[in-house]
């Protein structure tokens, strides 16, 4: 089986050269690679990265971008049977990562599949908990409903081009595609070792965004889902208060106490104001959504 490792890039020079050295050290027998990077305007050294690890290269303008329209440029121009598609900011954390997000590809169990993302040292500690939630330590393929995640997923080329992702969401494009497979009766799965560290810098307003622009495309995905101002209440309170206990029970409290805080209220406020947003995207909000600075 041929790999296609395809990677959206917009200023990921931090991370960039450690996503791809762990790409380099896959021991991964049987399974032939490539890399297509797909950049939206990086001005740092993304693109002198990507070159120096000979990856091939696309390119999509600003204006022209979305989450779903990047990643069909990137399959379109990858080779191999299977697309794997991993974040510029994900690195693998063993060297078995390729070969266990293909497996299940590669015998035919399920047709789209997504891996386990775990924190580092750096990562909030809230963030930690969401990890922990949706990617547990046990697999299930294949498993029940539609989660998907495209920072470490894996999809056969020939589903794909029968089922492109939707270009005009704002995210959730991963969700949208699996809800589209599994309601054609095709099966997909979550396979918890093949596992990246999933590395976000973020401050607060860029963490509210992106909830927001989730919340903007998860009322397209699942209309029925409406977030009101109590809920964003209850929800802020009741995670704030589970995330502090597992902090005293670490022995962290002192230490996350401040930041547990402002990411729950920044994750929920701006899944309240996504949830309730009903006009189109201006160019202006996509600008801000996609490239915040």
């Amino acid at each position: 089986m041929k790999a296609s490792i395809i990677i959206r890039t917009y200023n990921e020079a931090r991370h960039l050269p450690d996503l791809l050295k762990g790409i380099r050290s896959q021991v991964s027998p049987g399974v032939e690679s490539e890399v297509v990077v797909v950049d939206s305007g990086s001005t740092d050294q993304t693109l002198d990265i990507a070159k120096h690890y000979d990856c091939n290269i696309e390119h999509i303008r600003k204006e022209d971008f979305s989450f779903g329209r990047s990643l069909n440029l990137g399959c379109a121009s990858a080779s191999g049977d299977a697309l794997v598609i991993v974040s510029g900011h994900c690195i693998p954390a063993n060297d078995n990562w390729l070969a266990n997000i293909v497996a299940p590809l590669a015998d035919g169990r399920v047709v789209l599949v997504y891996g386990r993302q775990i924190g580092n040292g750096t990562s909030r500690f809230s963030e930690c908990r969401i990890f922990e939630k949706y990617f547990p330590p046990a697999s299930q393929v294949p498993q029940e409903g539609f989660f998907c995640n495209n920072a470490n997923s894996a999809i056969l080329r020939s589903v794909w081009q029968q089922n492109p992702f939707d270009e005009s969401l704002t995210g959730l494009e991963d969700m949208h595609f699996a809800k589209q497979l599994t309601s054609k009766g095709m099966a997909i799965g979550y396979v918890a070792d093949a596992v990246v560290q999933h590395l976000h810098d973020e401050t607060w307003s860029r963490i509210k965004n992106r909830f927001e622009r989730e919340a903007i495309a998860l009322q397209y995905i699942m209309p029925e889902v409406h977030l009101s101002f109590s809920d964003f209440l209850r929800y802020t309170c009741t995670s704030i208060f589970h995330d502090c206990g597992e902090a005293i029970q670490s022995g962290q409290f002192i230490k996350y106490a401040p930041e547990i805080v402002m990411y729950r209220i920044s994750q929920y406020w701006g899944s309240y104001r996504g949830n309730h947003y009903h006009r189109k995207i201006s160019r202006q909000r996509k600008e801000r959504y996609f490239y915040p600075r």
